[in-house]
C-alpha cells in the first residue's frame, strides 16, 4: 500500500526547506541504501535528515525505530539491542559508540533515488518504545494499515486538506511529533513546518506566513496563553490541536479568548494512536476528549472486569478495539497477552468516564491517577482542575499516598505564587466535594516533566 501521498507541499525543519520531490528522491535513496534490512534506528533530531531517513524507512517496508537524540547510555543501548536494529541512520557527525549498529549517514546521500515498489499494509512501519516508566521501555509494533487509518480518520475529524500549512515543533520520536506532525502531512498533501522547537513566538511567526493547523502538548499552549502578543498571531490559524497529556481547563479558556479558537482535544496512545477527538465542525467541551473516530469502539471497564455504565461520572479502565491498533510487543508476547481481554479489547490503563453523549473525559492513569480514599473513587485529573481555576496556580499534579485511615490521602504538589496550603484545600473543597479537596499540598518551584511535557508522577516525591 502506498503510505505517503506522491504530491504536495513542501517541508520546513527547523528553517531548512524541501520541496516534495526533493524529499522523495533524497528518501528514495536511502530506501535503497537499507533494503533488505530487518529494521533500521533512525537518531531522531529535529532535523530534515531525520525525515528523510524514515521516509526512506517507509519506502522501503523497513521498520523504523525513532531514537530519542537525548537518551541515555543504557537506554539507548537497550533500544538498539532490542529492536534487532541492523543500521543507525543520522546525520554526519553523531556520536556512533562502541557495538552500535553500522552508522549511514544521510546527509552524504544523493537527493535522487528511484521508487520503491508497493509494501503490504500489514508490514510494521514503525518500532516505538514507550517511556519505560514500568519497567524497561516496550517496542511498540505499528503496522503501516494502521498509520494509514489513523491518519485518514483524523483527516476527516480535524478537516485537513492539501491546503493547510500545518505547523508544530514537536519531537520526531513520538506518535504526536513524527506520525501525525510528518507522516500525516506527507500523507494528506498538505505543507509542513516544524519549527525546531515548539516556541509560541515562533507557532506566532508561522501564523503570520500562513499556517493554519497547529499541533501543541499543553505545555506548549500554557507558555502560548501566557503570551498575548504570540496567542494574538494565532487568530489566523484555522485550528489549534493539543495532546499528549490534559490541557487544563483554564488553559483552554485562556486561549480561546486570546487567539478566538477553542482547540481541539484528543486522546491515544503509542499502542493505538489516536483514537478519540474532538471534531473541527463540532463542540469542543474544555476537560474533554470528544468522542471515537470512525471504525474505533470504546468501553468501560471496572476493577472487577465488569461494565461500567457511560453515566458521565462513574470512572472506569478505558478498553478500546479498533483497526488503529499496534501488533503486540516485540519480543514480549506475554506483555502483549496481558494487555488484551479476552474478548479482543486493548487494556490502556487510562481511566476515563463516558457521558451519554459518548463524550470521553480522562480522568488519568490507573497505577497513578486513580485515588482510593475513604471508599471513594477520585480521579486526579478532577482535582487538578480545581486546583489550576484558582489565579495563582502555574501548575499542579495530583496524587494518592498512603493513608492509614484512608487507605490513600489526596496530595497535591501545586507551583504558586502567594498563596498558602489551608487557602489551596479550602478552594478545591469550595468546587468540589469535600472527600476530593487535597488533605495535603506541598508547594514546589516546578514539576517534573519528560520530553513531551507530561509531568512524571512517580518523581513527585523527590520533591519533598
Amino acid at each position: 500500500m502506498d503510505l505517503l501521498g506522491a504530491t504536495g507541499g513542501p517541508v520546513r525543519i527547523a528553517g531548512r526547506d524541501l520541496s516534495r520531490e526533493e524529499l522523495f528522491g533524497w528518501a528514495s535513496a536511502v530506501a535503497g541504501e537499507i533494503e533488505g534490512a530487518d529494521a533500521v534506528a533512525v537518531h531522531a533530531t529535529a532535523s530534515a535528515e531525520t525525515v528523510a531517513a524514515v521516509v526512506g524507512g517507509v519506502l522501503a517496508g523497513v521498520p523504523v525505530v525513532p531514537l530519542p537524540p537525548d537518551s541515555g547510555p543504557a537506554e539507548r543501548a537497550h533500544i538498539l539491542g532490542d529492536s534487532g536494529a541492523d543500521l543507525l541512520l543520522a546525520a554526519r557527525g553523531v556520536e556512533h559508540g562502541d557495538g552500535e549498529p553500522p552508522l549511514v549517514a544521510v546527509d552524504a546521500l544523493p537527493r535522487r533515488g528511484s521508487a520503491r515498489g508497493e509494501v503490504g499494509a500489514e508490514k510494521t512501519a514503525l518500532i516505538l518504545y514507550t517511556s519505560g516508566t514500568t519497567g524497561a521501555p516496550k517496542g511498540v509494533l505499528v503496522s503501516r494499515g494502521a498509520v494509514a487509518a489513523g491518519l485518514d480518520a483524523l483527516a476527516e475529524a480535524w478537516r485537513w486538506t492539501p491546503d493547510d500549512v500545518l505547523v508544530h515543533g514537536l519531537p520526531l520520536f513520538h506518535v504526536h511529533g513524527l506520525v501525525l506532525g510528518v507522516l500525516g502531512a506527507l500523507r494528506v498533501g498538505s505543507r509542513l513546518v516544524h519549527t525546531g522547537r515548539p516556541r509560541p513566538g515562533d507557532y506566532a511567526a508561522a501564523a503570520e506566513d500562513g499556517g493554519t493547523l497547529f499541533f501543541g502538548v499543553p505545555t506548549v499552549w500554557s507558555r502560548t496563553a501566557a503570551d498575548p502578543a504570540a496567542a494574538g498571531a494565532l487568530r489566523t490559524a484555522r485550528l489549534l490541536v493539543s495532546g499528549s497529556a490534559p490541557l487544563p481547563v483554564p488553559v483552554f479558556e485562556r486561549l480561546a479568548d486570546l487567539t478566538g479558537h477553542r482547540p481541539v482535544e484528543r486522546y491515544g496512545m503509542t499502542e493505538t494512536l489516536i483514537t478519540v477527538s474532538a471534531r473541527a465542525d463540532g463542540e469542543r467541551r474544555p476537560g474533554y476528549v470528544g468522542t471515537p473516530l470512525p471504525g474505533v469502539e470504546t468501553r468501560l471497564a471496572g476493577e472487577d472486569g465488569g461494565p461500567v455504565p457511560a453515566d458521565g461520572e462513574t470512572p472506569g479502565e478505558l478498553h478500546v478495539r479498533a483497526p488503529l491498533l499496534f501488533q503486540g510487543y516485540l519480543n514480549r508476547p506475554e506483555a502483549t497477552a496481558e494487555s488484551f481481554t479476552g474478548d479482543g479489547w486493548f487494556r490502556t490503563g487510562d481511566i476515563a468516564t463516558i457521558g451519554p453523549d459518548g463524550w470521553h473525559r480522562i480522568v488519568g492513569r490507573a497505577s497513578t491517577d486513580l485515588i482510593k480514599s475513604g471508599g471513594y473513587r477520585i480521579g486526579a485529573g478532577e482535582v487538578e482542575n480545581a486546583l489550576l481555576a484558582h489565579p495563582d496556580v502555574r501548575e499542579a499534579a495530583v496524587v494518592g499516598t498512603p493513608h492509614d485511615d484512608l487507605g490513600e490521602q489526596v496530595t497535591a504538589y501545586v507551583v504558586a505564587d502567594g498563596i498558602g496550603e489551608r487557602q489551596l484545600i479550602d478552594f478545591v473543597a469550595g468546587r468540589l466535594s469535600v472527600h476530593k479537596r487535597p488533605r495535603v499540598v506541598h508547594l514546589v518551584d516546578a514539576l517534573p516533566r519528560n520530553a513531551m511535557g507530561k509531568v512524571v508522577k512517580t518523581r513527585l516525591g523527590d520533591l519533598v
